[in-house]
């Protein structure tokens, strides 16, 4: 059988799968010589000194989305495929999204805290909050999953308007500039892939941009948004409101955050569920098996794709 190196956690039904065509060997037990495999996950990666000492790697199998934690120049230099799971996650973290935008735009968890602690009995009726319908949403990255989240808005009349690197053929109103679509959007949602290119791409003038009663959704990287400058927005008013699933230095949120009453956070659960969970273990394994069986793969990162 051959080698594969498991890097971070895999679910019961992937082992079973994985063990019946590889030898599994752990981080803490391995002959790099013998290892032709990766699993690995978005957040883990694959670290280059790792990579560098494996002599016979062959592929890399990422459990998510995202893959800025590999070096992919560096693998396809090498002839090592990497792959992902799209798709297959872009129903479930599109939902997610607009979570974090209806709860930060209906103050779900303040008026939750009002019933628990006895407020609304002793205290009359909580105070009103804003209507998620009709905002002109701003949706940085509109690649398989920010279209999901623009289809997904659709039933509350949202005007959709996007940034990204190039125009798409889309019926949206594209912006070249950053800013400039966040001074014209209610709301920022990020999608946007991590990695150089986008680090703090949401910097302080974005968000000052987006304004005072702007809403910042990050569902992508915590590497996109400026988090020092987040809070300070935050805490000085600039900014509305943060619904946040992703963190610079996960899984540390800084306190600041967690005390401002204007935040929604999740533990990264963007594709959280039992289903979306189990249809990405299956593909992170199927391109394993598939590479091992005649050298190609489903779902190749773009840059493998030629591969």
């Amino acid at each position: 059988m051959a080698d594969l190196l498991q890097i971070g956690g895999v679910t019961e039904a992937m082992k079973v799968r994985l063990e019946v065509a590889f030898t599994v060997h752990s981080l803490e037990d391995y002959d790099p010589a013998k290892i032709t495999h990766i699993i690995t996950n978005g957040h883990d990666g694959v670290k280059p000194e790792i990579m560098n000492s494996l002599p016979n790697l062959k592929a890399i199998s990422c459990y998510g989305v995202g893959y800025d934690a590999i070096d992919v120049q560096a693998a396809k230099a090498r002839g090592v495929v990497v792959t992902h799971t799209p798709n297959v996650l872009n129903a479930e973290v599109a939902t997610t999204a607009v979570l974090l935008m209806l709860a930060c735009y209906r103050e779900i968890l303040r008026d939750d805290s009002y019933v628990r602690d006895g407020a609304w009995e002793t205290e009359g009726n909580a105070p009103l909050t804003r209507s998620a319908d009709n905002q002109t949403v701003g949706i940085l990255g509109l690649g398989r999953i920010g279209q999901a989240i623009a289809d997904k808005l659709a039933p509350w009349n949202s005007k959709i308007i996007y940034h990204t690197r190039t125009k798409k053929d889309v019926d949206y109103t594209y912006y070249d500039d950053l800013t400039a679509m966040a001074r014209d959007a209610d709301v920022l949602i990020c999608i946007t892939p991590g990695g150089p290119s986008t680090n703090k791409i949401v910097n302080a003038d974005v968000m000052e941009a987006l304004g005072a009663n702007g809403t910042l959704i990050n569902v992508s990287r915590g590497s996109v948004v400026d988090e020092n400058a987040l809070i300070k927005a935050l805490q000085t008013g600039k900014l509305g409101w943060a619904g946040l699933d992703v963190f610079e230095q996960e899984p540390k949120v800084p306190q600041a955050l967690r005390d401002h009453p204007r935040t929604v956070l999740l533990p990264h659960v963007g594709s959280g569920t039992v289903e979306t969970r189990a249809a990405m273990g299956n593909l992170t394994v199927d391109n394993l098996l598939r590479h091992l069986e005649d050298g190609k793969t489903l779902t190749p990162v773009p840059e493998c794709a030629d591969m």
